[in-house]
């Protein structure tokens, strides 16, 4: 598959896009944010399943067409950790702190989406990479523990 376009190498094309600070929105997130909803009025909304959903529409590829993180729970097909593979697939976290909700729980629980990059070597806590909207409020490639994740869905 050498040179066709992955999930992942678009939205590696995004690193740095940002929101805009004060009264002004970033027309790129906005446009994001309003692919399916109309209700957005500000980059302040949270965009990662925006920006998920803008790289899954540009490839033509099953979205969930929700702003909830979560909402891509039942897309595409589950994947497990150890199959995972960067460029594929999408991972699913917990956001927030206290004893969250696990993956039943598709609507109203707090979470964040992103594209799986890879795990970390380090073995005493182990993290996935995810390359995602959002992330200190931008598009960027962080590193979260592994017992965030609720799912990893296949989109293609």
């Amino acid at each position: 598959m050498s040179g066709s376009v992955t999930c992942l190498s678009l939205a590696r094309r995004f690193i740095g896009l940002a929101e805009v600070p004060g009264a002004v929105a970033n027309p790129a997130i906005l446009a994001m944010l309003r692919l399916d909803n109309a209700w957005p009025s500000d980059d302040s909304t949270a965009w990662c399943s925006a920006f998920v959903s803008y790289i899954a529409w540009l490839l033509d590829l099953p979205r969930s067409k929700s702003l909830a993180a979560r909402s891509w729970l039942p897309i595409g097909w589950p994947v497990d950790i150890m199959g995972a593979e960067p460029g594929f697939d999408v991972v699913v976290l917990k956001r927030g702190g206290g004893n969250q909700p696990g993956p039943e729980v598709t609507a109203f629980a707090p979470g964040h989406v992103g594209f799986y990059v890879g795990r970390r070597a380090d073995f005493t806590h182990p993290n996935v990479l995810v390359h995602g909207g959002n992330q200190a409020d931008s598009v960027s490639t962080e590193s979260v523990p592994l017992a965030q994740v609720l799912g990893i869905r296949r989109l293609v």
